[in-house]
């Protein structure tokens, strides 16, 4: 396994698309039943005064730099990163591979209708992929032994959980034993994304290190979140010394 850079208290791991697509694989391959978390600036900053989300994504079998910021921080700190890898694009790969792989995959999260969008753009980009199971990120405490219980009987080999950070974490971390899947990852907007509900920025804006600040203008609710970034930027400056 690649060296683990500590940023802020989170050990993010140092990988390659390629290798962290391949530690996946073989965790469904194995039914590790683990947790991925993919680390942006925004959650590396959450975790510092939010202990419960610092301890499940250090428990992660698997914690990707989804982010330039998670990139830019652990190079500040004198530590190899080797490239981002952004959680929408993991899913993609792992989508990708899964129908030659055998591999089947659940839906969870997201407004009402969603699932079901990116489940139908899923089967037009991946022929062949499996998609054992749909459902929306709407539901209650009360609900919850109904959602495991239904995507204990899908068996699906990987469970893309999008519920918006800290939420999807600390669900997957509460009840990853009674689940019974091979690998779940917490992947925040990417059902959205693949359901055409909302935009991803265009790749000179990704290339550029600038998605954050495209979010910001498609997202105005996010701009008080954005204010993050900075006060990241000092943080790991101050941590430095």
């Amino acid at each position: 396994m690649a060296e683990r850079v500590n940023i802020l208290g989170v050990d993010v791991d140092a990988v390659t698309m390629a290798e962290a697509v391949d530690v996946v694989r073989r965790a469904m391959d194995t039914r590790a039943g683990v947790m991925v978390a993919t680390a942006n600036a925004e959650m590396l900053m959450r975790a510092t005064h939010d202990e419960e989300l610092r301890r499940i994504l250090n428990a992660s079998a698997l914690v990707v730099p989804d982010g330039a910021g998670t990139v830019w921080a652990a190079r500040h700190l004198g530590h190899a990163m080797p490239e981002r890898v952004a959680g929408y694009d993991l899913a993609q790969e792992l989508l990708r591979c899964a129908p030659a792989e055998g591999h089947s995959v659940y839906f969870f999260g997201s407004a009402p209708g969603v699932a079901e969008k990116a489940k139908a753009k899923a089967e037009q980009l991946y022929p062949g992929i499996e998609i054992v199971g749909v459902r929306n990120g709407f539901f209650s405490p009360a609900d919850n032994a109904a959602i495991i219980a239904e995507i204990r009987a899908a068996r699906p080999d990987l469970l893309l959980v999008a519920l918006g950070v800290p939420k999807q974490e600390k669900w997957i971390a509460a009840h990853l034993a009674e689940l019974d899947v091979p690998v779940a990852i917490g992947v925040g907007g990417t059902l959205d994304v693949m359901a055409g509900v909302m935009k991803r920025a265009p790749h000179w804006m990704q290339k550029a290190k600038l998605e954050w600040l495209f979010r910001g203008l498609m997202q105005p609710k996010r701009a008080g979140r954005l204010l993050a970034l900075p006060k990241f930027v000092l943080k790991v400056h101050a941590s430095r010394k």
